[in-house]
């Protein structure tokens, strides 16, 4: 492996400051990266080598002009393949996709190109972002770079496969239930929600409107939030963005890496932790709080009681909301269509049928049945109606959370990386895998997961996961910034530098 795979995008982007390297030799070096190990990974479905090169080679032209575009100018970094990319296909991990161009970008990355990150591709996922393990994916799973036999998580697992496998130094995914936070936890990435509406959604292919958000995926705190305030900012594309500035990101990830806690409360969610949760998984995280205390936080334990009903409550709204959301793959003005077999002359609910049919994996299937239920006269008030009730109590219990501690913990995902195929056909163990992050998502405060260690049972990847009130992203990154620099003091570097290497990757 060279090491310009290895740096991060800060370290890029002082080698790029300093004439040390190019844009064009760094987007190569990951592309190579890519060709040498993605084929045992699989995080990617598309790579457009011509055009991030093309990319870096616009960016090199900047910086020796002395007018680079960004902090990030000349960075490379994959897209999860749920945003939508002008001149570069864009599938949602679905059959009913394949081969879709869009005519435009995703607001996201019309700033990304803006700020000169050559785009390496897209990403793999799970169908529509429906899953947590990057299993139902139509064209196949990711594997876990820490042990190829084992998930990534979901549904943004293949941007996490990519950052942890050094195929890309930064990522961009989405977390509607956690498909940020959890894929960071079990990769030993870093993986960011920001706060709901901060970051805009204008061509993010839905999959519910009111819990989607986008946010960076990286190796650490710093590059998150160099990305972050890229894509960050209101944008008038999109309905739900807020007017809000984004707050000083970068300042508060370098302000947390002096390690330095002193004065901030720290609440553990009790609801969040204990049955349910893998031993190593709570050892590691029982040990990231002694060493914050040790840093000068004061930890206090809060309690959200409608937390225990968040997993159900969420497992009602999303799929109503993707249900409808999905009503638009009708065959008729764009993706796959089928028409029946045996009929002559079919009508459009035939062909609508056929096509859904052949185009629509088993687990999105599952979830629009789901949510057209909640939805129907006569159950609308009892399940969704009643959903969303609950959804107001989880709100206020943060807000009475948040008036005796600054930032709550958690872990992130109650377990390290299980193996592939060992619950995909149990959709209600797949579903708990969300039980710590989903309750962020209902409420649309921000939240990062940080890499905790090594779980002592199987020596996978655990996290931490940090959350603060709706517009304080700033305080995830100062926290998340001191409990990582406590942890790699404590470790002797990265935690990813203890990952074996991939078989067949250049040394």
């Amino acid at each position: 492996m060279t090491d310009l795979t290895r740096k991060t995008a800060a370290e890029l982007v002082d080698a790029l400051t300093a004439g040390e390297t190019t844009s064009v030799e760094v987007t190569q070096a990951h592309l190579d990266r890519i060709a040498a190990v993605d084929e045992a990974v699989h995080a990617f479905l598309q790579v457009d080598a011509g055009g991030a090169l093309q990319q870096a080679a616009a960016a090199d032209e900047r910086r020796a002009a002395g007018a680079p575009a960004s902090a990030l100018d000349g960075v490379p970094i994959a897209v999860k393949d749920v945003l939508a990319t002008r001149g570069l296909p864009t599938t949602c991990g679905s059959r009913i996709l394949e081969g879709w161009v869009p005519p435009y970008d995703a607001t996201v990355v019309t700033r990304l190109r803006g700020a000169g990150l050559p785009i390496l591709g897209k990403t793999n996922m799970d169908e529509f972002a429906m899953g947590s393990s990057t299993e139902h994916s139509a064209y196949g799973p990711t594997h876990n770079p820490w042990d190829l036999d084992r998930i990534p998580g979901g549904s943004g697992g293949g941007s996490a496969a990519a950052v942890a496998a050094y195929e890309a130094p930064l990522a961009l995914g989405t977390d509607t239930g956690g498909s940020i936070r959890q894929p960071g936890a079990v990769t030993g990435t870093i993986g960011v929600k920001p706060t709901y509406g901060s970051v805009s959604r204008y061509g993010l292919v839905a999959l519910a409107n009111s819990l989607d958000q986008v946010g960076p995926v990286t190796r650490t705190v710093l590059d998150a939030a160099l990305l972050h305030e890229i894509i960050g900012g209101h944008d008038p594309m999109d309905s739900t963005s807020v007017q809000d500035r984004v707050p000083d990101l970068t300042d508060a990830a370098r302000l947390g890496a002096s390690g330095d806690l002193t004065g901030v409360r720290i609440g553990v969610v009790k609801e969040l932790g204990g049955e349910g949760y893998q031993e190593g998984v709570l050892t590691r995280f029982q040990e990231s709080l002694d060493l914050m205390v040790k840093a000068g936080a004061e930890v206090v334990e809060v309690s959200c009681p409608t937390f225990v009903h968040a997993l159900a409550t969420y497992y009602l709204i999303l799929p109503a909301e993707a249900s409808s959301n999905l009503a638009k793959f009708d065959a008729m003005r764009y993706g796959l269509r089928v028409l029946p077999e045996g009929v002559d002359n079919p009508s459009a609910e035939e062909v609508m049928r056929a096509t859904r049919d052949a185009g629509f994996g088993d687990e999105v299937k599952r979830r629009i049945i789901l949510g057209t239920y909640a939805l129907s006269s006569g159950y609308y008030d009892a399940y969704y109606g009643q959903a969303q009730k609950v959804r107001t109590l989880v709100i206020r219990d943060f807000d009475a959370a948040f008036a005796k501690a600054d930032v709550l913990v958690s872990p992130t995902a109650p377990t390290t990386a299980f193996k592939i195929g060992d619950k995909v056909d149990d959709p209600l163990a797949m579903y708990l895998n969300d039980l710590a992050t989903i309750p962020a998502n209902l409420s649309g405060v921000p939240g990062i997961s940080i890499p905790s260690g090594l779980a002592d049972e199987d020596g996978l990847p655990a996290g931490v996961q940090i959350l603060a009130p709706a517009l304080a992203d700033d305080r995830v990154y100062r926290v998340g910034a001191a409990l990582e620099t406590l942890l790699r003091d404590q470790w002797g570097g990265p935690l990813l530098a203890q990952a074996p290497e991939l078989q067949g990757a250049p040394a």
